[in-house]
């Protein structure tokens, strides 16, 4: 076989079962699987119909070696070997142990110490010793969105409590035929007259009550 004027010597053909031969099939054609696994499929395919190593890392966009590599591991391991990144080989890890960890520990279990309600990504990034574009990463991996936490505010009124569970009550058992439920409007704001608009609506109230 002939390639650009140089003689390319081909490899045996990679010895493959049929069982073998249609998993890679199967990763060959997967839309879902990852990228360099479909690629080595592929790859161990052309090898088991004896195409020269050069050849597939041509069209594979690798070199010869990255092949020789493919069909060792194969041998080895079989279709479970197809894709998976060797010790040693990869994209290091960026991020220092328990970095995440400490990130979802704080957003859920502490505030910022300037008495903020809430963590910002600078914030957060800051007090970790990350860049905020990793904060907010490790955000969206976990769908954590702090900015959007849903409170309920207490009111400081010594019988909130008390009151609470009457108008709850109320709502669950309900008066019977002839009973009513009467609302008393209470000023938030001591000193200061009610609304207009109320003050009208509460006189009309009495005149037709006086009826």
């Amino acid at each position: 076989m002939v390639f650009c004027g140089m003689l390319i010597a081909a490899a045996e053909a990679l010895p493959v079962t049929d069982s073998q031969r249609a998993e890679l099939a199967r990763m060959a054609a997967s839309t879902v699987l990852p990228h360099r696994q479909v690629v080595q499929a592929r790859a161990l395919l052309w090898a088991a119909d004896g195409v020269a190593n050069e050849e597939i890392a041509r069209r594979s966009g690798v070199d010869s070696d990255a092949v020789r590599r493919w069909r060792k591991r194969f041998a080895e391991t079989g279709t479970d070997g197809v894709g998976v990144i060797a010790k040693g080989r990869g994209r290091k890890p960026s991020l220092p142990p328990g970095t995440v960890e400490e990130v979802l520990r704080l957003t859920h279990q502490e505030l910022p110490a300037d008495g903020s309600t809430q963590w910002s990504t600078r914030s957060l990034a800051a007090r970790v010793g990350v860049g905020k574009d990793t904060v907010a990463q490790i955000w969206a991996d976990h769908n954590l969105k702090p900015w959007k936490v849903d409170t309920f505010k207490v009111s400081n009124d010594p019988r909130f409590e008390e009151k609470l569970v009457d108008v709850v009550g109320l709502y669950l058992n309900p008066p019977g035929p002839g009973g009513g439920l009467q609302l008393r409007r209470e000023n938030p704001m001591p000193g200061v007259g009610p609304h207009p608009a109320v003050a009208a609506d509460e006189n009309r109230q009495g005149r037709d009550d006086d009826a």
